[in-house]
């Protein structure tokens, strides 16, 4: 069916891994597209992945922060903040997607940030609506959890939340500090540990099975192509 076609990017949301495998299938017959897999969760899935890229397909993927810090063991009651889609899966899946970011089978980290108001959260896990804030919240998290212990370096963090983004989609004068590059740049405060609280997020959304947490990383200041968008006070 995608043989044939001359598009450039080819976004998919996969939610299970036997459709990677009839997509990786088709897209091997045609070097033209650039298959972007999204939301990657499963072990076999990040396995697909990191066979087609050893076959040669152009193809990349991302994970969210929130799958690779939780599982289904972390659902210990009638949580409304970890219904998400697609859902927390089992512990080895969440290795697998960790596994598949250190080695390069997956490209980048996306925070998939979908915020809802307290009121649609308030049905229960069944009958509330799926997803988490995370724009607010994924550095602090991703730093303390893994850069600090030295699982990854910080400069692996940063390439997985911004400059391979720049690569990627090919962004001219993004993704990085240099002269004549847009100043499109956030400061953290990587010394003092904070409690995430919800009534502090800028969000509209305080949606988040993190909240209480205590990290490192705090956001002090915001550019936005060189103005202040954000100052802590």
């Amino acid at each position: 069916m995608l043989h044939g076609l001359f598009l450039k990017f080819l976004v998919i949301t996969v939610l299970r891994h036997y459709l990677i495998l009839q997509f990786t299938s088709l897209i091997i017959l045609n070097q033209s597209l650039y298959l972007t897999c999204t939301l990657f969760i499963l072990g076999p899935s990040v396995d697909l992945v990191r066979h087609a890229k050893q076959q040669g397909v152009n193809v990349t993927c991302e994970v969210t922060p929130h799958h690779i810090l939780l599982d289904e063991t972390d659902i210990t009651f009638d949580n409304s903040q970890m219904k998400m889609n697609p859902p927390l899966r089992e512990v080895d899946d969440r290795q697998a997607c960790i596994n598949g970011l250190m080695d390069g089978t997956i490209d980048i980290i996306a925070t998939d940030h979908a915020p809802h108001t307290d009121e649609e959260k308030q049905h229960g896990f069944l009958n509330s609506p799926n997803g988490i804030v995370g724009s607010e919240t994924a550095f602090a998290l991703l730093y303390t959890k893994f850069v600090k212990p030295k699982i990854w370096t910080l400069e692996q963090l940063v390439e997985w939340m911004s400059t391979n983004n720049k690569l990627i989609f090919d962004l001219p004068n993004a993704g990085e500090l240099k002269i004549g590059s847009v100043a499109d740049i956030a400061v953290f405060d990587l010394e003092h540990e904070f409690a995430i609280d919800d009534q502090q997020f800028l969000s509209k959304g305080h949606n988040s099975p993190f909240v209480g947490d205590k990290v490192y990383g705090k956001t002090v200041l915001t550019l936005v192509d060189g103005e202040v968008a954000y100052r802590r006070a």
